[in-house]
């Protein structure tokens, strides 16, 4: 996948959408149907267009022709763009008279406000999509009616695969330092870290160039104060506040480590990708990062890679999906729906598994005992189970991600203390949510 600053291409941005309770009028989104949905495909010919980004679309091509065989009247031509170049022309495109069906979305720019795509809620109904999928990952795909409340309201996007960050940790190097399983609490890890520490290793490997410490704090911070109560944060929810003592205690942490030289030297200037370069190479006890660089880290590392939930009494992770959506121009939405209904299909779960994504359908999430990928899914199914899953921080405004980033490397500097970091943070939160 993709990294572009702390966003993790299409699998890392929360959706906007807005809608309101049932029976209420939507003003904000596109018009929609009242009452159930049409399910199944519908008979006749449909030809669709679906527009995704290279790295999603390598999963959402199979699933295309696995769709396409079981239903031939419909024909889906696929396109992809370029991360950067998708995010910017996206809004045009649906809004033109060649306006894709179905979309990738990766952000919330002004799509539903301008009425770009459909509300899903109807079909999310008729096909029982709330059974299917623990409630924090749908509500990521929500906004209410005033346009910047997410986590609840309409449905306008459709899950396909799921990311999610944890604790990457050497199996070596922590067999050196006699360390024989994952840390169960953050006093354990802290110990760990210790340990690395005292025996000349770097004992969290991390690249903030890009701002990624602020996933530690995230972590750490959730993990306390509770997943619920994190997530009203991320969405915006009015009277949310990042000033709570989990965050609070997660700041003083990281600039702890960062004094207590846990951290490796020239950590500001590093990025996410030269951090994984160097912990492949052997350089770090642990290293905090998203299931998005799994392949490049177990190539590189074997079996001695492994990976956890970060420690905490119910598991809690950052992480979105990757998602579609239908758009408000299409000829085809019951058609549209049919396909982004079968995103939770055994046959699209499989090929979301192949591409690194965790799959809608845990029974795809099939890999191969004692690998880097099967310590994934054993985290992912503790967090699922414990239904906590929350969306990344850096996308609870649209300036958010460049705050987070500049006030981390002032924390990890030594320039901003916690107080300052906490204040920086919610008053970027405060210009777009009050």
């Amino acid at each position: 996948m993709k990294i572009g600053k702390i966003l993790v291409c299409a699998a890392v941005v929360a959706v906007a959408a807005t809608a309101c309770a049932p029976g209420s009028s939507n003003t904000a989104g596109a018009p929609q149907p009242t009452g159930p949905a049409q399910t199944g495909v519908p008979e006749g010919q449909a030809r669709l267009k679906l527009v995704s980004t290279p790295e999603s679309g390598a999963a959402i091509k199979a699933v295309i022709q696995a769709f396409q065989a079981k239903h031939p009247n419909v024909r889906i031509d696929y396109q992809d763009t370029n991360y950067d170049d998708y995010n910017k022309s996206l809004n045009l495109s649906l809004a033109s008279d060649q306006a894709p069906d179905i979309a990738l979305l990766n952000s919330v720019g002004a799509t539903v406000k301008d009425k770009l795509v459909r509300d899903l809620t109807p079909y999310a109904r008729s096909y029982g999509w709330d059974k299917t999928y623990p409630s924090s990952q749908l509500d990521q795909w929500r906004v209410d009616i005033d346009g910047s409340t997410l986590g609840r309201g309409g449905l306008y996007a459709a899950p396909a695969g799921f990311s999610l960050v944890g604790v990457y940790y050497n199996k070596a190097v922590a067999a050196k330092l006699g360390i024989t399983a994952p840390p169960t609490s953050l006093a354990e890890f802290e110990a760990d870290l210790g340990k690395a520490k005292q025996a000349g290793e770097v004992p969290l490997q991390l690249g903030n160039a890009e701002g990624h410490a602020s996933f530690a704090i995230q972590l750490m911070g959730q993990s306390a104060d509770g997943a619920e109560a994190a997530a009203k944060w991320v969405f915006g929810q009015k009277g949310a506040t990042f000033d709570t003592p989990g965050n609070r205690a997660a700041v003083d942490k990281v600039a702890d480590w960062s004094r207590n030289g846990y951290l490796p030297k020239g950590v500001n200037g590093t990025d996410l990708q030269g951090a994984v370069d160097k912990f492949t190479k052997g350089e770090g006890l642990f290293f905090i990062d998203g299931n998005w660089d799994a392949k490049k880290i177990a190539d590189k590392l074997g079996k001695d890679a492994g990976f956890f939930a970060f420690p905490a009494p119910r598991a809690t992770t950052i992480g979105t999906s990757v998602a579609y959506a239908v758009s408000a121009k299409t000829k085809h939405p019951d058609a549209a729906a049919a396909f982004l209904d079968f995103l939770r299909s055994p046959e699209a779960s499989a090929e979301e598994f192949k591409a690194g994504f965790m799959p809608a359908d845990l029974s795809a999430a099939k890999p191969e005992p004692g690998t880097l990928m099967a310590d994934i899914v054993a985290a992912w199914t503790k967090v699922d189970a414990d239904n906590g899953l929350v969306g990344f921080n850096n996308n609870a405004t649209a300036t958010m991600n460049d705050r987070l980033t500049s006030a981390a490397q002032e924390l990890i500097a030594g320039r901003k203390d916690t107080a300052g970091f906490i204040s920086a943070v919610q008053g970027e939160w405060a210009k777009t949510h009050g």
